[in-house]
């Protein structure tokens, strides 16, 4: 990295004495039946401080009903709008209208009579923060599938958040404390990428990735590293064209636009040590070609950010892990919600 800042520390945090002073923070639990609940309340016993002016929008039984299978005392303190005093050592939580589930929750058994109940949770917290009531999103790992057998239409969070701020450009951005990654393209079969790739969609997000990298993390001069689709960057076109013809021309106009970003380079070679070092995020092609580097850099460490929003959103770098939910199947490992959290109270400033 060029700058002082790392990923997981974007620019001045404010200590907790400051917290009162502010908005708070609105988490979101995703997946009732998979571990946002869990991670919520692990977190919440082991670090009680990162709860300070935050406020969960959720139903409290599907904490209640978790805390009491995990053996764990809960203090909730419940609020009915955002307009009234947060309760310091409790888990504030506030269920707007919106959001009603009569489904008893089991853990690791998705219902398809949640699904609503999540979808308008996450509606009613975005859009609280485009009222400039909550200072950032954080946001609990969703189940995709139940989702969209209820009429979900989006791919994903991210694209859902996109839609719910006016349809905006929106990058997703995954951050370690060593690496940033970010994707041309999201949630989509490996076949489609190629044809997926333009030069407007990469230089629309350079251009985000740049100006986020300055708005929110407080580089004055960020570097972008880009990645090639093919093996060897493509050799000149032998194995295959993106590079000559979508990703090196989106890097020339970016270039002339004043965005620091490198030439397409081969990613088996663009995210070792010293190559990556030079770098404050790299923007890779496809999901697992970034995220790949980036779990094995810092799982359990790293979070998702989006980029392009007109509202800060951080969430969880992993998915609902229904098999562990409830305590069943090993410890839960609830490190990535308590950077998520720091994270977006650091990016809210």
């Amino acid at each position: 990295m060029n700058d002082a800042s790392t990923p997981l520390q974007p620019t001045n945090p404010r200590n907790s004495g400051d917290l009162k002073n502010h908005h708070p923070l609105l988490l979101t639990l995703g997946e009732p039946a998979g571990i946002g609940p869990d991670c919520t309340i692990l977190l919440w016993q082991q670090q009680p401080e990162l709860f300070e002016n935050l406020v969960v929008v959720a139903p409290p039984d599907w904490l209640r009903a978790r805390a009491n299978i995990l053996g764990i005392p809960l203090i909730l303190h419940l609020l009915t709008s955002m307009d009234q005093p947060l309760e310091c050592g409790a888990i504030n939580c506030l269920t707007p209208p919106s959001v009603v589930c009569d489904t008893t929750i089991m853990a690791g058994s998705p219902a398809a009579e949640s699904a609503a109940a999540v979808i308008a949770a996450i509606r009613w917290a975005t859009k609280s923060c485009l009222r400039g009531e909550g200072a950032a999103l954080v946001t609990g790992p969703i189940e995709k599938a139940v989702l969209r057998d209820e009429g979900f239409a989006f791919p994903g969070h991210t694209e859902f958040l996109a839609h719910l701020c006016g349809d905006v450009a929106v990058v997703m951005m995954l951050a370690s404390p060593r690496l940033r990654v970010a994707l041309l393209t999201t949630h989509l079969a490996l076949r489609a990428v190629p044809d997926a790739l333009s030069i407007a969609g990469t230089i629309t997000v350079g251009r985000i990735v740049d100006q986020d990298m300055r708005r929110r993390f407080g580089l004055t001069k960020p570097r972008l590293g880009l990645c090639a689709l093919n093996p060897h960057g493509g050799e000149a076109g032998h194995f295959g064209d993106e590079e000559v013809r979508i990703l090196q021309p989106a890097r020339t106009q970016l270039r002339a636009q004043g965005v620091d970003i490198s030439d397409p380079l081969p990613a088996d070679t663009c995210f070792s040590p010293p190559i990556r070092s030079q770098f404050d995020a790299i923007i890779c092609c496809y999901h697992d070609q970034a995220l790949i580097p980036l779990k094995m850099d810092g799982f359990g460490e790293s979070i998702n950010i989006s980029l392009g929003l007109p509202i800060i959103r951080t969430s969880v770098d992993h998915g609902t892990a229904l098999d562990r939910a409830g305590g069943r199947g090993g410890a839960v490992d609830c490190r990535s919600l308590g950077c998520a959290i720091t994270t977006a109270r650091a990016m809210a400033g």
